[in-house]
């Protein structure tokens, strides 16, 4: 027996991520546009790299605490009740180490082997990898793609639900689509969740990320009573530009503290408090820079999908939310094939919606939270590119 065949069929059959095989790709090639990954341009602002470099010389090495330093989960109370208008302690907050290990601990404490649970496709595709390495069954809901528009169909969201149905992941706004769920819409996921005695696993990364006229998204909390099952998954990466940190959190009813402190000793056993220090600024003074952020977002969003419209052969609407053009092109079949022909041809690149699940073959995605010049000179490079398929 190889050495291969020999490890859990669950390690072995977590596929590799199409969107990094692009990266891999693309990686160092001189006059590369990297539209690939959810990440803007700004490295993370100075006020908080101080704040974290000061705690790392200051001897902040240590073990610390599991559920989060205190300091850090009062910031992200405040933070909640500045911009969801909602009071919730500390006692409601759980420091992970990134938005993704937000989603496996979530994942880890709704689902059992055999359970399965429910997203909304095209979507993120390590969401999936998360329920199915846990033991459960990932099930696949396509949103309904008319007119350039994605939507939710209610009705087919309960007719994927089984007795073996442990929960929803609800992703809004959605990477990859920019699909953001309606004040309604919100209302009958929750109320089905409640009929059918579901958990919500809520992904509101990119809630601030809204062109819709409001502050944020419409969220989960703005409906939510209380003993509603819901866990919320976030993290600092796209607000704050600090990806490469991978500090994220929870909001979780408190009864579960100590199931989730037990989850995170026995994954990561914490985030090192100095990268926390950085993180409770963040918070604390960093509306400014975020706002700073969504702003070049909604100039970019717009200059790229203007463009690409304009070509008449891009199926799409500007995104509601999130940071990305998800598009279908005329010509286009295959959107793995396609995006490796684009990084050789144009040197732009971006990630294949094969990547995203079902309904997403056809696709292709562009994260455009970045210099709008360099997004004006990824779209012409683009709309040259489809006009001659």
């Amino acid at each position: 027996m190889s050495i291969v065949a020999s490890l859990s069929p669950r390690a072995v059959s977590a596929p590799e991520s199409g969107i990094v095989e692009i990266i891999n790709h693309a990686r160092g090639r001189e006059g590369l546009i990297p539209l690939w990954a959810g990440e803007g341009d700004l490295p993370s602002p100075d006020f908080i790299n101080r704040a974290a470099t000061d705690a790392l010389l200051a001897g902040e090495t240590f073990y610390t605490w599991q559920r989060g330093i205190p300091e850090l989960r009062q910031a992200l109370s405040d933070y909640y009740a500045r911009h969801f208008a909602v009071s919730l302690t500390a006692e409601h907050f759980y420091v992970t180490g990134s938005g993704m290990h937000a989603i496996m601990l979530a994942v880890q404490a709704i689902t059992s082997p055999g359970d399965e649970m429910i997203y909304l496709s095209p979507t993120w595709p390590n969401i999936i990898s998360a329920i199915d390495i846990s033991g459960a069954r990932s099930v696949g809901l396509p949103l309904d793609f008319i007119g350039g528009r994605w939507s939710l169909d209610l009705a087919k969201l309960e007719a994927r639900i089984t007795s073996k149905t442990k929960g929803l992941f609800i992703n809004t706004p959605s990477n990859p689509t920019g699909w953001t769920a309606t004040p309604d819409d919100l209302k009958n996921i929750l109320a089905l969740a409640r009929k059918h005695g579901l958990w919500i696993v809520a992904d509101e990364i990119y809630a601030r990320y809204y062109y819709g006229g409001a502050a944020r998204a419409p969220s989960f909390l703005d409906i939510m009573e209380e003993g509603d099952r819901i866990i919320f998954a976030n993290s600092f990466s796209k607000n704050w530009s600090m990806t490469g940190w991978r500090v994220g959190w929870l909001v979780a009813p408190p009864e579960m503290g100590q199931v989730i402190e037990n989850l995170v000793q026995y994954s990561n056993s914490g985030v090192a408090q100095f990268m926390q220090r950085g993180a409770v600024v963040a918070l604390n003074e960093g509306d400014d820079f975020v706002q700073e952020n969504i702003g070049r977002a909604t100039k970019a969003r717009d200059i790229l999908c203007d463009a690409l419209i304009a070509t008449n052969r891009v199926e799409t609407l500007k995104p509601e939310g999130a940071l990305y053009a998800f598009m279908k092109v005329d010509g286009i079949t295959d959107s793995r094939r396609a995006a490796l022909d684009i990084v050789d041809k144009i040197g732009v690149a971006l990630a294949p919606g094969s990547a995203f699940g079902e309904g997403g073959e056809l696709f292709l995605r562009a994260c455009f939270l970045r210099n709008s010049q360099q997004v004006s000179e990824a779209a012409g490079r683009l709309a040259e590119y489809i006009i001659r398929l």
